[in-house]
């Protein structure tokens, strides 16, 4: 197992054809002649409730990164992504053009950059659950249901549904992700184009769900995002990383409680307990959460990919 890495943090990147900077990523116009390719950073930003913590986690990004190129590759047959390569792998790069923010890239950011294909990104957050557990939870405590639809009575939290079921929520660019009932969600993006969201989304869940499972692993539930490359629906972003999913390990895993997670839920443990009100701006973090968080994430990285990262 990877020791935890004491690497400098990468917080914010500053490179030329800036486009956008979200929670974690960085993305960059690399200005190529067909105007079809994109820089994506990952930085050591982390966020809880969706608020954008003011400490990094270091090494972070290479560990999202690295995990994306992982289950990219992993689902390719499934549908199709906007990953090109990570500008670690030479193979990958050799026919793209170093021009725009990938010429001016630091020495050691090859790692948590990613070259991608241009999406028009669709609006929603492709949310899919196998276990009751996190807000969802918390809204069958309060109503019996999940998304707005009814439950069993008598389930209890962490238990397993009796299958994957799409629990999409919006996509906020401030603020926080509110769930979608299914007529909410056809309503946003149409009905057809739900139901092969729906469907997509529980595909790629379900395979990750049995790769989870060969490694002893639990994938209780994780999001998604899509967008069209070339009019083509194409699975973007990020995918099944510890800022997106939930990992449980199976032998910790028994209904009734949640047991302990390889994402960010020790952060957001440690954040309920701070009686915060998870509005802006989020306490500063102690050296032992962020410690503990990284350790979790790499954790997560190789007991999954079977492979040891280095940060």
């Amino acid at each position: 197992m990877s020791e935890v890495s004491e690497i400098p943090a990468v917080y914010e990147t500053s490179l030329p054809g800036l486009l956008h900077r979200g929670k974690v990523r960085d993305m960059y116009d690399l200005g190529d002649p067909g105007g079809g390719l994109l820089l994506m950073v990952a930085t050591d930003r982390i966020s809880a409730f969706d608020v954008i913590m003011p400490d990094p986690v270091p090494g972070k990004g290479i560990i999202l990164t690295q995990m994306s190129k992982f289950w990219f590759s992993h689902l390719g047959n499934i549908v199709p992504n906007h990953m090109v390569s990570v500008v670690s792998d030479i193979e990958g790069m050799r026919d793209v053009p170093v021009t725009g923010a990938l010429a001016e890239l630091p020495d050691g950011y090859q790692r948590r950059s990613m070259v991608i294909r241009r999406a028009k990104r669709i609006d929603m957050e492709c949310v899919v659950r196998n276990y009751l557990a996190g807000s969802a939870w918390l809204e069958y405590k309060r109503s019996g249901t999940m998304n707005g639809a009814l439950l069993p009575a008598d389930m209890r939290e962490a238990e397993r549904l009796p299958e994957p079921v799409f629990t999409p929520s919006t996509k906020a660019e401030h603020g926080h992700d509110e769930p979608l009932s299914r007529s909410e969600g056809e309503e946003l993006v149409g009905k057809e184009l739900y139901r092969t969201l729906e469907q997509k989304s529980i595909e790629v869940f379900s395979a990750a769900h049995g790769h989870a499972e060969s490694k002893g692993m639990i994938l209780a539930d994780s999001k998604f995002e899509f967008g069209y490359v070339d009019g083509e629906l194409t699975l973007i972003d990020e995918v099944l990383t510890p800022d997106s999913s939930r990992f449980w390990d199976a032998d910790d895993w028994k209904p009734g409680s949640t047991p302990p997670a390889y994402d960010k839920q020790y952060l957001r443990d440690w954040l309920l307990d701070q009686r915060w009100n998870r509005e802006p701006p989020a306490p500063s973090l102690p050296a032992s959460v962020v410690a503990q968080t990284q350790k979790r994430y790499l954790q997560a990285y190789e007991r999954l990919t079977g492979e040891t990262l280095i940060l």
